[in-house]
């Protein structure tokens, strides 16, 4: 339970401070052309907020738990002074003139249109910036049916209005940069290159049945040489590399992959292809356990279970699980010297020991970074982050990889089970690379679909009208939205099923 809670809280920490840098870099360029910005909001606010403000008259307003502030508009009448209705028997409203609205009460903060009101709504999937005289998700054609003003959004030339559009892609991308650059300084960067892992590496199931052997040390993938496993995972899966090169003992060996193995291995729902192999070396006995009966010690290195070699913690883990429930002799080195004893091993198929950490073993390498060179090294660092998963996206497309989008969940185990700052801010600058790409998309009621209309307005000189706006706006939500609940449903089955 405490691991679920430290995972929500960095995952909530961090989704709501990319949304809120999102919304401001909309906010900033709407600013920057005098358009007025009317609500914004750190998640949505359906018929209520937390909280919500607004400066008026050099004071802060605040309001908590408060129901939103009305519209402002009216209902429209006819020259009998009868209601309006529209083809679905609806009531027609139209926007208050500027004497009805300097006309309403001082407390009202709908006679101050030129403020913005900031708030924090109680749904948390996502937070909006609303822009005077734009149709986005929170504002529908009908709400505009006056002349454009000169301060609305749909009274800016097109060169205008771009900028305000990509501001929000724009500023998430800069503050990955930025991030990646201060988490390099700060922390520099460390890695295992492959030539270290010197016990060799262990492999999933998959991995084994398509000819890996746990001990290989991987050389080259399609004879381009490998730095680390990042870098193998990236040249197999993504690049579709086939050609896997390994050293095994002392022969250098060839791993032919089939076409599909992208798929095979997203079928396989396997999330770690290998893993660093080192020596079983106990760093403390559990007592009471059986490691303690049979007097072992810490600092022995466990060698052989019943007759087999294990040279590395992953062989001796797995010949104990197969002797479960059973009497054992393990062969071990203590001090330097040959010893055996024999002990029984509990159903679980645990001595009872701690084992001293596999970084104890393998050397890794740390790059330090000063305050210079760490902005060059970020922007690096985030491009090839970007490229990285332009290249990935394409996995989604395939009948394997649509089952693997994840939702909330997914994205929760991204972070740590304990805080830690340098991984929050790396996945946190990840997340905001993320957030950019697929907010550019071409999809109506993201930024890229409005970029799609305002490059098609540039070409054609025709704008599309605020009703068709509307729909598309309308349809790429609910797409969304249904994409969403695809995605957090997978997480539920995976986890349940």
């Amino acid at each position: 339970m405490e691991t679920f809670l430290i995972r929500t809280l960095q995952l909530v920490v961090s989704l709501s401070f990319l949304i809120v840098i999102h919304e401001l870099g909309h906010f900033l360029f709407a600013r920057l052309f005098k358009v007025r910005v009317e609500k914004f909001y750190m998640f949505f606010n359906p018929t209520r907020s937390i909280v919500c403000m607004k400066k008026i008259n050099g004071k802060w307003q605040v309001r908590w738990f408060a129901r939103n502030v009305p519209e402002p508009i009216k209902p429209q009448l006819n020259e009998n002074g009868d209601a309006v209705l529209d083809e679905k028997g609806r009531q027609v409203y139209v926007p208050m003139t500027d004497a009805e609205i300097a006309a309403l009460p001082d407390d009202d903060w709908r006679k101050y249109p030129e403020k913005t009101e900031w708030g924090i709504g109680w749904l948390p999937l996502g937070g909006y910036c609303r822009i005077a005289g734009m149709v986005d998700e929170t504002t529908g054609a009908d709400a505009l049916q006056s002349e454009p003003k000169p301060w609305e959004y749909r009274a800016q030339p097109t060169w205008k209005r771009l900028p305000i559009i990509i501001g929000g892609v724009l500023v998430n991308f800069i503050a990955a940069l930025l991030i990646y650059g201060c988490v390099l300084y700060t922390w520099g960067k460390e890695y295992l290159p492959l030539q270290n892992a010197i016990y060799g590496l262990n492999y999933s199931e998959t991995m084994l049945q398509y000819g890996f052997e746990n001990g290989d040390r991987i050389l080259q993938v399609d004879g381009v040489h490998m730095e680390t496993t990042t870098d193998v995972l990236e040249a197999i899966l993504v690049d579709g590399g086939k050609d896997v090169s390994v050293l095994r003992g002392t022969d250098t060996v060839n791993v032919l992959l089939p076409e599909d193995f992208d798929q095979i291995i997203l079928a396989s729902n396997e999330t770690d292809l290998f893993e660093y192999r080192f020596p079983y070396v106990i760093q403390e006995v559990v007592a009471g356990m059986p490691a303690a009966k049979a007097l072992l010690m810490a600092g022995d290195s466990i060698t052989a279970i019943d007759g087999v070699a294990t040279p590395a913690f992953q062989d001796a883990q797995a010949e104990l699980l197969r002797h479960a429930n059973d009497s054992v002799t393990v062969d071990f080195f203590r001090s330097g010297e040959p010893m055996q004893t024999r002990l029984f091993i509990g159903n679980d198929g645990k001595m009872g020991v701690y084992c001293n950490s596999p970084w104890m073993y393998l050397q890794t390498q740390k790059q330090e970074y000063g305050f210079f060179e760490a902005i060059p090294a970020g922007i690096s660092l985030g491009w090839e982050t970007l490229t990285s998963y332009i290249k990935q996206f394409k996995l989604v497309f395939t009948k394997e990889g649509s089952k693997q989008l994840g939702g909330f969940g997914t994205i929760g185990k991204l972070f740590p089970q304990v805080w830690n700052w340098q991984i929050f801010w790396t996945m946190t600058a990840f997340l905001s690379i993320i957030l950019a790409f697929m907010n550019i998309l071409p999809i109506p009621a993201l930024d890229g679909g409005h970029v799609v209309f305002l490059i098609y307005e540039m070409i054609t000189g025709k704008k599309p009208s605020d009703k068709f706006m509307e729909r598309t706006t309308t349809i790429g939500f609910v797409l969304l939205f249904a994409l969403v609940i695809y995605a957090n449903l997978n997480d539920i089955i995976k986890a349940f099923f």
